[in-house]
């Protein structure tokens, strides 16, 4: 497993990024880059679980491993839902099982350095695509925080 790294600078406080990558209302619309229905059920506690669906019930089981408020947010992804059934337990699931998808604040002159690191198979369909991806994500994630 390799790590796929991603940032951006972003004019505004690391509360006002904190808040746009969790809040309620924002992370549906900066996650569209993802899937335009994109989903997240958790209270984004460490050591909760969270699910990450598109819409239609289909995405992934992870556990919030870690969570320092305005700094650090990790997710550890744990399996598959697809047609409503969990699947943590398959060869293809373990295969990546426990994958950590990292989010890191840091203070620049004038705003937040956000820092997203994933761990991936360089080799797997999905490298790829997240590498294409990513980079909307954090553009959106840009915009939204920097309104107002």
């Amino acid at each position: 497993m390799n790590k796929q790294t991603h940032q951006i600078d972003i004019h505004a406080p690391r509360e006002k990024v904190w808040e746009t990558l969790f809040g309620v209302e924002t992370y549906p619309q900066w996650t569209k880059a993802f899937n335009e229905n994109s989903q997240v059920t958790t209270d984004w506690k460490k050591g909760s679980r969270a699910l990450f669906t598109d819409g239609n019930g289909d995405g992934m089981v992870s556990r919030i491993a870690e969570n320092i408020p305005n700094e650090f947010m990790s997710i550890e992804h744990l399996g598959t839902i697809m047609g409503g059934v969990e699947d943590t337990t398959s060869p293809e699931v373990q295969q990546w099982n426990g994958a950590h998808e990292n989010y890191r604040l840091q203070d620049i002159d004038g705003g937040t350095r956000l820092l997203i690191e994933m761990d991936i198979d360089d080799k797997s369909e999905y490298a790829e695509m997240f590498a294409g991806m990513w980079p909307k994500a954090l553009a959106a994630v840009k915009e939204i925080s920097e309104k107002n």
